[in-house]
């Protein structure tokens, strides 16, 4: 393939941003946006511009001319637009978290294999400059063996019952919009946790509003993570080793600026390591490339990597009550 159509569902703030660094990269185009609205799809459509929007989600999905699609709805419609996207052979990035549960995370994952398309959470943080060194520097020991990583995302919101944030119907909570990026991280560095334990504050709507988590490793190694709609936290996170450690500027999920310590904490180096565009660049290359090369799923986020992602939110979930 010379060029790669995409397509988008699903219009909102994510979506805009993430339709500005598509435009911006080579051998692929926006060519195609839908919406429950016509006049949103239409105005949407114009502005990047697409070759064409449209009204209806099936549509799109049903639009031969299009590769690829991007799903930028709230959480609770991923697993049923992908799930039709796939069935029309139609390439698929979803944005995190993939679907709601284990069980719809499981059919997609096994749909996509079946369908031979490429599919793949849209966990933008993996193909951050700022991740691929702090890979480099882990796998060089530069801080020694790995003992604890810890990680906090929160921003204050006010309560609205009817939003994607607060909604149980949405997929709403803590936890499942932001709690996913210090899960990722502990799982990039430390892999599968052997046990989980975590805590919560409850909004009126059921959903976790504020979501602690500690994972343990079989190794002895320790994951303390937060998320919250409650209160601005830092937004860092810090991995601990035996000779010192890594701290991964705010806001860490798509930082520019990583620091390595001393087992005293000293500072010994800082790297500065700034994303292209509003950062979604990386992330759409890489899906290019993996389509272009016939991948149904990337080496850097392969499936099993969302599938075992997917099985620790739904043990977390567990632990504090929400469904």
């Amino acid at each position: 393939m010379n060029s790669i159509n995409w397509g988008i569902i699903g219009l909102g703030k994510m979506a805009r941003i993430f339709a500005e660094d598509l435009v911006r990269v080579n051998e692929c185009r926006l060519y195609a946006v839908a919406s429950r609205s016509k006049e949103k799809a239409r105005n949407f459509g114009k502005q990047f511009p697409a070759e064409k929007y449209y009204s209806n989600h099936l549509e799109i999905i049903d639009d031969t001319a299009v590769d690829v699609i991007y799903i930028a709805t709230p959480h609770s419609a991923h697993f049923e637009l992908a799930k039709q996207s796939l069935l029309a052979k139609k390439h698929v990035l979803c944005e995190k978290p993939l679907c709601l549960n284990l069980r719809e995370t499981q059919e997609l994952i096994e749909l996509a294999r079946v369908q031979e398309c490429f599919l793949m959470e849209a966990i933008w943080t993996r193909f951050m400059p700022s991740t691929k060194k702090l890979i480099q520097l882990l796998n060089e020991q530069q801080i020694g063996s790995l003992i604890c990583v810890e990680a906090d995302f929160g921003f204050q919101a006010q309560f609205d019952k009817n939003s994607r944030l607060f909604n149980k119907s949405l997929g709403g909570g803590s936890l499942m919009d932001i709690g996913i990026y210090p899960l990722f991280l502990s799982q990039l560095c430390l892999g599968t946790p052997k046990t989980i334990q975590a805590l919560a504050r409850k909004a009126p709507t059921g959903v976790d509003s504020s979501c602690y988590m500690q994972l343990d490793y079989s190794n002895g190694q320790k994951a303390l993570l937060k998320s919250t709609f409650e209160v601005n936290t830092p937004c860092e996170a810090m991995i601990y080793g035996t000779n010192g450690s890594i701290k991964i500027h705010n806001r860490f999920h798509q930082s520019e600026k990583i620091e390595i310590f001393d087992s005293q904490q000293n500072s010994l180096q800082v790297f500065e390591l700034p994303y292209s565009g509003n950062g979604y660049i990386h992330e759409i290359e890489e899906v290019n490339q993996c389509i272009m090369q016939s991948k149904i799923e990337s080496d850097l986020l392969p499936l099993d990597f969302s599938l075992q992602l997917a099985k620790t939110m739904e043990e977390v979930k567990r632990r504090i009550e929400v469904t």
